[in-house]
């Protein structure tokens, strides 16, 4: 587990707010290695979603330096930096983000499009992924007819179908109940078995503790980066 998939380097990045600037994160480092499953907490306003934007160029710090496999993206134009998330970073939002007027199975191969590959391509690989979080079943339905933990499995399966091999959680189960978010959390755990590689944001002690390491924020810095007994993939 010695490849650097993601290196963040003296990460600042503040919000102006009236005339107050408000430093949100102060100066992280770190790194994430392939095959990790990595927890990143602390309470809320810590600054843990703000990170995971940018770690999933959804976003850009104020200063730092940010790479991917190797390569300084923080540099990288808007184009440069889409090209790249394409490629090599799943996401997955806390309120799902799919598209009601699409089916599960066009939700699920919509990254794809973007990528030029064809129809065909795009709806089998979309097929594969929803057959690894068990609701191939399920292609033809639309959101609505989901239930809450179903949303999740979708937009996870979403997450795996561009075979990226990294994928960042935004709050997985925060809108969902105990059990369907245990559920959720198993599902990753399963696919970091497979060697999917995640970086799990949560304010959740319970679920930051299903990580073999956890980095924990307070205030926009790093007080701790511990290895967890969690079994290794």
């Amino acid at each position: 587990m010695n490849h650097e998939v993601l290196k963040i380097k003296n990460m600042i990045k503040s919000f102006t707010s009236g005339d107050q600037l408000n430093r949100v994160l102060k100066g992280i480092s770190f790194v994430i290695y392939e095959g990790e499953f990595v927890s990143i907490s602390g309470a809320s306003g810590c600054g843990k979603s703000t990170l995971l934007n940018i770690m999933g160029l959804l976003d850009t710090a104020e200063s730092g330096e940010y790479y991917v496999d190797g390569l300084l993206v923080s540099d990288m134009n808007a184009e440069q930096r889409a090209k790249i998330r394409g490629s090599r970073i799943g996401f997955v939002f806390q309120s799902f983000n799919l598209i009601d007027e699409y089916s599960v199975l066009e939700n699920v191969a919509l990254p794809l499009k973007y990528r030029g590959d064809s129809l065909k391509k795009r709806y089998a690989q979309a097929l594969k992924c929803l057959e690894k979080v068990e609701l191939a079943d399920k292609a033809d339905l639309f959101p609505s007819q989901l239930s809450g933990g179903q949303q999740q499995r979708v937009s996870i399966a979403r997450a795996l179908a561009g075979d990226s091999g990294v994928i960042l959680v935004d709050e997985p189960t925060g809108n969902l109940d105990s059990k369907n978010g245990d559920a959720v959390m198993a599902l990753l755990k399963d696919l970091n078995k497979q060697g999917t590689t995640i970086v799990l944001v949560t304010h959740d002690p319970r679920y930051a503790d299903m990580a073999q390491r956890n980095i924990k924020l307070h205030d926009g810095l790093i007080v701790s980066s511990e290895k967890l007994q969690n079994e290794v993939a």
